[in-house]
């Protein structure tokens, strides 16, 4: 399911509602804006494995569709890739059948500058770690933060999170 937006709205988001309006920017990054296009696009990813390569296409087809270089869109999806695993990895809970089970993907263009934000219904927070030498993963918001200018998360009402990296 794709939506792409061109409203504003404004109060309180909650996982399940949380679309980007235009003009949306994660707050932490404000300080990085500069003047140009603005537009948004949305994507819902199932609890499915081929959601992540669901994701990198869309990405890849957003991006062409705004008329951005193939470096960014490269250095986009692996972004995209990581942080969708991760919303499906650890933002979903399958063992609770009241929660939302999807992850919501949103691109935000504001100039040359990429927000890609992924909400989940979990709680558990996003953190840097720092796996062992023969750990087969936990390295992927190491690369969301050598990719990107910034990211972020911030708690969902009542629960869940938005996780974004901007990117340039």
């Amino acid at each position: 399911m794709i939506y792409v937006h061109q409203i504003s709205a404004h109060g309180q988001w909650t996982t399940f509602d949380w679309w980007p309006p235009i003009g949306w920017w994660p707050e932490a990054a404000g300080d990085l804006l500069v003047p140009g296009p603005s537009a948004s696009a949305t994507f819902v990813l199932p609890p499915t494995a081929s959601s992540v390569h669901a994701a990198r296409s869309f990405t890849a087809g957003t991006l062409t569709g705004w008329g951005l270089g193939a470096e960014l869109a490269d250095n986009l999806e692996l972004v995209v890739s990581e942080l969708a695993t991760n919303a499906l990895r650890h933002g979903l809970c399958l063992d609770d059948p009241r929660r939302e089970r999807t992850v919501h993907m949103s691109l935000v263009r504001r100039g040359p500058l990429i927000t890609c934000a992924f909400t989940d219904p979990g709680s558990s927070v996003p953190v840097l770690r720092y796996p062992g030498p023969l750990d087969t993963g936990g390295l992927g918001l190491h690369i969301v933060e050598s990719l990107s200018l910034r990211w972020g998360w911030s708690a969902l009402a009542p629960h869940g999170k938005i996780v974004w990296a901007v990117l340039s």
